[in-house]
């Protein structure tokens, strides 16, 4: 089959490798411009894939404009991979293909539909995830699944931890949807919507911390927002504005007096910073003060001069 990459983040570099070590021709990468409405913009890691392979780039700002269709068209292309692209392919764009287009999700479909799967499973506490090979329609992430595979999600892993991984199995369940495709063996089961569940494009605004939640939860917010947004909150200091702090590393700690505010600490030393949760406290052992680097609890705490019963929280003066 004559295949076409569509894909611009890490995510699909396993994927678009394994293609290569298919018998069908790649005969395009499909991927994000260098310059996107008049700025520069990093460029995808598939691109040197495809360049020490003499694969054709094509990189337009818009996939589902009438001049990129017609690019699509002229390449006869049986089907469309697409995988961490960053654009949604309208149905004309799809049926450029004589196949149209399968796309590999990183998660358990239905749950978790949307730009940032791994990271709202990992905030939820989920325990599994996975990837799905869908056949494309018209609706995000609705189309049935033609191959599906789970793994486990270790209880420190972070979100790039996490993606690293179901890349790299991802890249075998594409490349057994192709060999049943090819074999006509491809069974398409369709998903349940009364089991989806949304995984919107994540906003700065997320990772802000809820001190009100558990402990635990806000443990996976930190490992779920890394690299970005992170994970942050501000240390009410009295007398002076409050100091946005970035968390770094966090534990769970069971050791905290009942009746305590939520957001207070309760302990600050060498260990860590103890902070009050809506159950349990969070233990934090580095932070980074907004325009600073990151440090270690115990160098905060002798620079910054923390004490025992401040306060964190959200800056009321920055919603206003």
């Amino acid at each position: 089959m004559r295949l076409v990459m569509v894909g611009t983040g890490p995510f699909g570099v396993p994927t678009f490798e394994e293609l290569y070590n298919t018998h069908h021709s790649v005969v395009c990468l499909v991927t994000a411009p260098l310059v996107r409405h008049g700025r520069p913009v990093p460029p995808s890691p598939l691109r040197a894939i495809a360049a020490a392979h003499g694969t054709p780039i094509y990189d337009p700002e818009d996939i589902n404009a009438p001049e990129a269709r017609q690019y699509l068209e002229g390449l006869d292309a049986d089907l469309l991979i697409v995988c961490d692209y960053g654009q949604i392919l309208a149905p004309e764009t799809l049926a450029t293909a004589r196949l149209g287009g399968i796309n590999l999700h990183a998660s358990l479909l239905p749950k978790y539909r949307g730009a940032a799967p791994i990271n709202w499973a990992i905030y939820h506490g989920e325990k599994t995830t996975g990837v799905s090979v869908i056949h494309m329609t018209p609706q995000v992430d609705a189309g049935p699944i033609i191959a599906q595979g789970e793994v486990e999600i270790g209880p420190d892993e972070t979100a790039p931890e996490v993606e690293a991984k179901l890349a790299k199995i991802g890249a075998w369940f594409v490349r057994r949807a192709l060999d049943n495709l090819e074999a006509g063996l491809l069974e398409a089961l369709p998903q349940d919507p009364k089991l989806a569940s949304k995984a919107p494009r994540l906003k700065k605004s997320d990772g802000l911390v809820d001190w009100t939640r558990p402990a635990e939860a806000i443990r996976n917010q930190v490992r779920a927002f890394e690299p970005w947004p992170k994970t942050y909150t501000y240390w009410h200091r009295p007398g002076k504005p409050p100091l946005q702090l970035i968390l770094g590393p966090v534990s769970v700690t069971h050791d905290v007096p009942p009746g305590v505010v939520p957001g207070t600490v309760v302990s600050a030393g060498k260990s860590g910073i103890v902070v009050a949760a809506g159950e349990g406290g969070v233990v934090i052992t580095q932070l980074q003060p907004a325009g600073r680097r990151m440090m270690s609890a115990d160098e905060f705490i002798r620079g910054y001069h923390l004490q025992v019963g401040d306060r964190f929280g959200a800056d009321a003066s920055a919603s206003k």
